[in-house]
């Protein structure tokens, strides 16, 4: 089933809003800290893999370059860190 555009990003704005409200619950929950970040990593995860899949599937059809660099679906952001000023 392919989607358009619009429908991907409409749905990776939803997944990470989603991983955004339970990274905000684990900092008021920190007994549930691990639990709901790692939920937070699973919908991050899901908006990427939707992302992936879209371009792929519109890449399909023409040759894709060798050097494209693709996350596995279980990839996992690093955690966010600060820059320095």
């Amino acid at each position: 089933m392919s989607m358009n555009g619009e429908a991907v990003l409409e749905n990776v704005r939803r997944y990470r809003t989603i991983a955004s409200l339970y990274r905000q619950t684990a900092a008021f929950r920190p007994h549930q800290r691990d639990s709901l970040l790692t939920q937070a990593a699973e919908w991050e995860s899901r908006a990427v893999a939707e992302l992936e899949a879209y371009f792929v599937a519109r890449h399909a059809p023409s040759q894709a370059p060798a050097n494209m660099n693709h996350h596995s679906p279980s990839y996992t952001p690093s955690p966010w860190q600060m820059a320095a000023a």
